[in-house]
């Protein structure tokens, strides 16, 4: 297999009907989720150059990031599906407050 292979980034349900929403309603936060979506597709799932990126404690290969912070601060969440073929599955995209963790 290609170690240049780019990851596969899938979108939860929910996650496609909270980015819809803030495509129309925050343009710029959907612009950062989307900029976020393709660097984990381009460099892979650890994204250490996020602001408070990190692994979510008591869930493997789970991590998740600001994407804006202030008030409020909006938040992605993500897991590792695959390690071999590749495939990440983000499948919270919202506020802080509302985050599933």
């Amino acid at each position: 297999m290609d170690s240049e292979q780019e990851w596969t980034v899938d979108f939860s349900h929910k996650a496609t009907r909270q980015v819809a929403r803030l495509r129309k309603e925050r343009p710029k936060i959907y612009a950062r989720a989307a900029a976020l979506a393709k660097e984990i597709e381009v460099k892979g799932p650890y994204r250490t150059n996020w602001d408070s990126y990190g692994p979510l404690s008591g869930q493997a290969d789970t991590y998740h990031c600001h994407i804006k912070n202030g008030r409020p601060t909006y938040v992605a969440c993500w897991r590792v599906e695959d390690k071999k073929v590749k495939i990440v599955e983000v499948y919270y995209v919202g506020t802080h407050e509302g985050s599933p963790y």
